[in-house]
This record gives C-alpha cells, structure tokens and sequence, in this order.
C-alpha cells in the first residue's frame, strides 16, 4: 500500500487500473454542477438539481440524470435536449477543469508498467475533449464511455467492458473511483476499488 498525499493506493494484487474521469483524475465536478444548472435554467428548472443531490448523482449519464429528475419533480424534460445543452455549457467551461494531482500522480507512477484505461458516465465527445484540456490523453490504452454501454453506472456494465477491452480479468481490475454510483458499478464487476474523497463528503 502506497500513499499519495491523502489518498492510500495498494501497490500490488492489480493487473490493471481503470480510471473514473469526473471528481476523480479530473476537478471537473464545479464545473459540471455550473453546467447543469445552466442547463436547466434554459427549460425553467434550475433549481431542481442540489449540489449534495448532484454529488450523490455523479457518474451516471446525464440523459438518466434528466429522467430521475423528471419523474422526482412531475417535469417533462427532454433528456436528450437537455443533455445536448448541458454540454455545450460545459465545454464553455473546460479552461476550469485540472487534473486531481495526487490521482494524476498515482496514473503517472504505472505507465508503461499495466495497461490503463478509462470507465467514464461522460459522453466520449467531452471525456476527449476534457482529456485533451488536462494533457494526458495519451496515457490511457483504452477510454469507455456511456457511449459504448446499454446500461450506465451503476450498472456494471462499464467496467466489465473496461477490463475486457484491456484483457485482464476483473477480478485482478483496481478501479479508482469518487460517486456512489460509480463505487457500486465497480464492485458489482468485482473490482478492488480505492474511493476518492468527493468535496461534498470530506
């Protein structure tokens, strides 16, 4: 077991280490928070989505967000609609996204050394765009999104196509990870998990 800054990474009994992108490589969540209520400003609900009930939602995708959101509150939000505007806010706001250092560190200390890949709720067009903006879209040998899977997180589904795709068991898989949804998604493929402390639990 290693331990970077405040985060305790085990050092052996992996194979291969998948990464969750949002709030947990990246400091995107202000910036995603922003961009919803953004969003659901423009169709008349930009008070529908709390900061600790958005936390508590990260990485699942946003269309399954809209409709929990639809049948909480009676709404009728086009989840597609509001997906595509969310991400236009977002992208508006990449220049705020930075890489999570001691995670970003951890990832930098196994390059070359087990293969690595990326398990993200996102789209594949912002995860590569958020990718790009933070530098390291060249350290990951494989990047599954919301995209390749018929169920999100936190269905399992995302990781067992992660560790497909890298060729390792997932029983021998570390997942990295900061949500709920995200932590329960991991161990449902039988992942080891390190939980990243989200801001909305420290």
């Amino acid at each position: 077991m290693s331990t970077v800054g405040t985060i305790s990474f085990p050092s052996s009994d992996f194979s291969a280490v998948i990464f969750d992108c949002d709030g947990t490589l990246v400091d995107s969540m202000p910036a995603h928070f922003d961009a919803w209520r953004e969003a659901l400003a423009q169709y008349g609900a930009a008070n529908v989505l709390a900061e600790d009930v958005f936390y508590a939602m990260g990485g699942r995708p946003t269309k399954d967000i809209v409709i929990e959101l639809n049948a909480e509150y009676g709404l009728k939000l086009d989840p597609a609609r509001v997906a595509l505007s969310k991400r236009e806010a977002f992208l508006r706001k990449l220049d705020q996204v930075e890489l999570i250092e001691e995670v970003a560190e951890f990832a930098r200390s196994l390059r070359g050394k087990v293969p690595m890949g990326i398990a993200t709720g996102g789209s594949r067009f912002v995860i590569e765009k958020t990718l790009q903006i933070v530098g390291v879209s060249d350290w990951f040998d494989e990047v599954i999104t919301a995209d390749d899977v018929t169920h999100g997180k936190p269905a399992p589904d995302i990781y067992l196509e992660a560790a497909r795709r890298l060729g390792v068991s997932p029983m021998k898989c570390l997942a990295l990870e900061d949500a709920p949804a995200g932590i329960d998604a991991a161990r449902a493929a039988g992942m080891m998990v390190v939980e990243i402390p989200c801001p909305m639990r420290i």
